[in-house]
């Protein structure tokens, strides 16, 4: 072989790539290539998983913000409700002993006690606590604990009379009131 003739094999290949052909490698050369590759797709998929995981964790991290924000709100509207039960019954216990009040006490005593009585369920309202009207209503299990039932002219399953108030704070039931309803007229 001449030298000019080695120069043209060269020239051929190159002309041979640039019309789009491309070289072949050799079989150790195509086993790193493929090998190479399925790396790129294992480190791909690690990727993936990586971001899902990303994903999760940042989705219940939200959710737990979330939760944990309502939790406060709700212990701070709802956390003093065991209080408000155990001062719903000196408010009936302060009414009782209005209601039995011997004949012949001042007056003006009479009328500090229920100027206090007022006062503490104001601030039992200004804190959310709401009495359950019932009195002449329809009989609400959620609301009403049946004690007793009476004939009257309000027709069957209408409260009649309170024995003790109900009430809620913000909305839920704090002490359902307890009623005695009506079984219609006889």
């Amino acid at each position: 072989m001449n030298e000019s003739s080695g120069i043209d094999l060269e020239d051929s290949k190159d002309q041979e790539r640039s019309q789009g052909e491309i070289p072949t490698a050799s079989a150790p050369e195509n086993l790193e290539i493929q090998g190479l590759q399925k790396e790129i797709q294992d480190l791909e998929t690690q990727i993936k998983e990586k971001e899902a995981r990303y994903v999760y964790l940042y989705a219940e991290f939200e959710n737990f913000k979330k939760r944990s924000i309502k939790e406060r709100s709700e212990l701070i509207k709802y956390g003093w409700e065991s209080v408000a039960r155990d001062l719903l019954q000196t408010a009936d216990n302060l009414e009782r002993a209005m209601a039995h009040v011997p004949a012949g006490t001042d007056q003006n005593f009479m009328q500090g006690l229920s100027m206090v009585l007022n006062q503490f369920r104001s601030s039992l309202q200004k804190q959310g606590v709401e009495v359950i009207d019932s009195l002449e209503k329809q009989f609400d299990p959620n609301f009403h604990e049946a004690v007793g039932q009476e004939p009257s002219p309000l027709p069957s399953g209408v409260i009649t009379r309170e024995h003790a108030r109900g009430y809620t704070l913000h909305g839920r039931l704090l002490r359902p009131a307890q009623v005695v309803l009506s079984s219609g007229q006889q």
